[in-house]
């Protein structure tokens, strides 16, 4: 009788482990079909900055140094004030290369008379050698005595250029329109010609903002087929870049990497890309220090997923997209995120509908009873995200 009885309590507790197993089998089954959200990608214009750290230069920068020597008589500008080129700006002495002027015009004279006098003895030799009045060793001697005239009338013409060129010289004139900066001259000065310096003329209505990069952000633009430094016409979009003013207010002008270098410091690590900005205001000056948001990359119509809809493995990014009614493992490739987003670049359609969240467990093959419903959105239409890479 205990030996049946045993065994009826054994008989009943099997049957309700069965029981509860199969519930909790049937409720695990319930809860994931529940928990299959499904989605489809949001489109959205995406643009990549980089944030680094910049430094004005001027667009030219001119040396003035003299081309002859003498004492500094004159500054023929206003120091602060705007020069245009081929404007005076210093006047050297120049008493002494207006006397070689005037000598030079004097040894011309003397010189011209000299072929006259030559051409009219040929003139008159050369009939009286016709006629045999005349030797042939004096008519060789008038056209030598022609050809040595004319050769000193050459010389002295050069010789005449060369001290007009060196009057002219005395003067120092604008070579660009721009700001003379960095004086080194006052009035009274000895300047010894090509080594004394005088000033330099920046032109600052653009300017040139070079930036620092690391090898690693030359490997992402050359990745993203950005070669910065080249304008590409096909592509919709430049490598652009925005400065901070003094105050740390953004300038309203947007300048281009208009050159990069071809070689990485190998000291520091690092390349330089230079941009080029308009500057009509001279709101930028050469010397600042500035903050550079550059453009990395633009994305017109970026899909992007949650990332809860991604599945890793083996570092490769998978989603769960359904098609005829089943799960389908699909590899993608994603780029850069954003808040609980991120955008990707292949591997989906912007139509198909893959599971929003909870994909660790999934395995492609499963039937869906799910159908999809778009909910509230938290994206923009268009959106900013910041590329963070810290130089070594």
């Amino acid at each position: 009788m205990r030996w049946n009885n045993r065994k009826s309590i054994y008989s009943i507790r099997k049957v309700l482990i069965g029981w509860l197993a199969y519930c909790a089998i049937m409720q695990m089954g319930c809860a994931d079909r529940a928990e299959i959200e499904l989605d489809r990608a949001d489109i959205t214009q995406v643009k990549v900055i980089g944030r680094y750290t910049g430094k004005v230069r001027a667009y030219q920068t001119v040396e003035l140094r003299p081309r002859v020597e003498g004492y500094l008589d004159r500054m023929l500008f206003d120091e602060g004030k705007k020069v245009k080129k081929n404007e005076p700006l210093f006047q050297i002495n120049a008493e002494r290369y207006k006397a070689r002027v005037e000598k030079a015009k004097a040894q011309l004279k003397k010189d011209e008379a000299q072929l006259a006098r030559a051409k009219r003895d040929v003139g008159r030799l050369r009939p009286l050698y016709e006629q045999n009045a005349a030797s042939q060793l004096d008519l060789d001697h008038a056209i030598a005595e022609l050809e040595f005239a004319e050769a000193n009338v050459a010389m002295s013409k050069a010789d005449l250029y060369q001290a007009e060129l060196e009057l002219g010289y005395t003067t120092v004139y604008s070579p660009l329109t721009g700001y003379v900066v960095d004086r080194k001259a006052d009035i009274g000065t000895l300047l010894v010609g090509g080594s004394s310096l005088l000033a330099h003329v920046i032109n600052i209505d653009t300017v040139y903002v070079d930036v620092e990069l690391t090898a690693l952000d030359y490997l992402q633009s050359m990745r993203r087929k950005v070669r910065l430094g080249e304008t590409d016409s096909v592509r919709l979009w430049q490598p652009s870049v925005r400065v901070t003013l003094a105050d740390n207010s953004l300038y309203s002008q947007e300048g281009i990497i208009d050159f990069a270098a071809p070689k990485v410091d190998d000291e520091t690590g690092v390349f330089f890309v230079r941009a080029k900005l308009p500057n009509p205001e001279n709101s930028l000056l050469p010397g600042q220090v500035t903050n550079v948001q550059m453009l990395l990359h633009y994305y017109p119509a970026a899909m992007m997923i949650p990332l809860s809809a991604i599945k890793h493995k083996n570092g490769e990014a998978f989603i769960f997209i359904v098609k005829n009614g089943k799960l389908e493992r699909r590899k993608i490739t994603i780029g850069p995120e954003y808040n609980k987003y991120v955008v990707v670049e292949s591997g989906l359609l912007p139509d198909e509908v893959f599971v929003a969240r909870n994909v660790e467990h999934l395995q492609g093959g499963t039937a869906v009873s799910s159908s999809f419903r778009r909910g509230i959105r938290n994206l923009p239409e268009s959106v900013v995200i910041e590329y963070k890479n810290e130089k070594k």
